[in-house]
């Protein structure tokens, strides 16, 4: 019997990160669900546990070098050396240019794309080591560009190209590297963008669903099957692709 692969999903205590955990479970890996509080992942390892899966609860936070190494030698130490990793936490501080401020701009590049490269670097020794490593970036689509989202549009673009640029240097280790890039996906992070804009969310989810070809808004499930099969062994020949999950074309 092979050995149990182990996956840290990071921003995994709720939305679309907790689908991927208690998906990448269902597929057989252990999970590390990871995110700033570690009592909020209660609810998720508990579900993963209860559907015979095993999963860990970690507190930590990615944008912090010594909270990383913490987070990754435990998983190791807990669970298995990590060598599939979702980066997938995420905050939105949106306004328009004029009105963000520097903070807002740090806070979002910091968990976007210093959390996804400390996280990255952190993992990749047990990657290289066990020959065989798998790396998804969650960008979005609104890499594209977006109104009053010059710092969010900015971090999901720069880790398209984190993305391309890791699978080329890690491909010889044996590690792939790819991005989801969601459309709309209803979560908690929807909801709040819906309150911000004085929709109530049903009239809200109806307005983009009328937009999107296939007549729906996405849902966390759709992500978490698209990186169930990135994460997956036969997925070894699909590295520096971008998946855009949006129920249509992006672009």
């Amino acid at each position: 019997m092979a050995e149990q692969r182990t996956a840290i999903v990071t921003g995994a205590a709720r939305g679309i990160g907790r689908a991927i955990a208690e998906r990448l479970a269902g597929d057989g890996l252990a999970v590390a669900v990871v995110d700033l509080d570690e009592a909020a992942c209660a609810d998720a390892v508990s579900a993963i546990r209860a559907a015979g899966g095993r999963a860990l609860a970690v507190g930590g936070d990615v944008a912090d070098p010594d909270s990383v190494g913490t987070t990754v030698e435990r998983v190791a130490a807990e669970l298995g050396a990590p060598t599939v990793l979702v980066n997938n936490a995420g905050i939105i501080r949106d306004n328009l240019l004029h009105k963000m401020s520097l903070d807002d701009w740090e806070a979002v590049m910091g968990v976007h794309l210093r959390g996804a490269f400390l996280m990255t670097q952190a993992c990749l020794p047990a990657m290289r080591e066990a020959g065989f490593g798998r790396v998804v970036n969650m960008s979005s689509g609104s890499a594209l560009g977006n109104r009053g989202q010059a710092n969010y549009s900015s971090a999901k673009a720069g880790l398209q190209g984190f993305t391309k640029t890791l699978a080329i240097e890690l491909g010889p280790s044996g590690v792939t590297v790819n991005a989801i890039a969601p459309g709309f996906i209803q979560t908690e992070m929807t909801v709040a963008t819906a309150e911000r804009m004085g929709f109530e969310f049903d009239d809200f989810v109806a307005k983009y669903a009328d937009q999107i070809p296939v007549r729906r808004v996405g849902q966390p499930d759709d992500v978490a099957h698209a990186t169930s099969y990135l994460v997956s062994e036969g997925a070894g020949y699909v590295s520096g692709q971008v998946l855009y999950v949006a129920g249509g074309p992006l672009g």
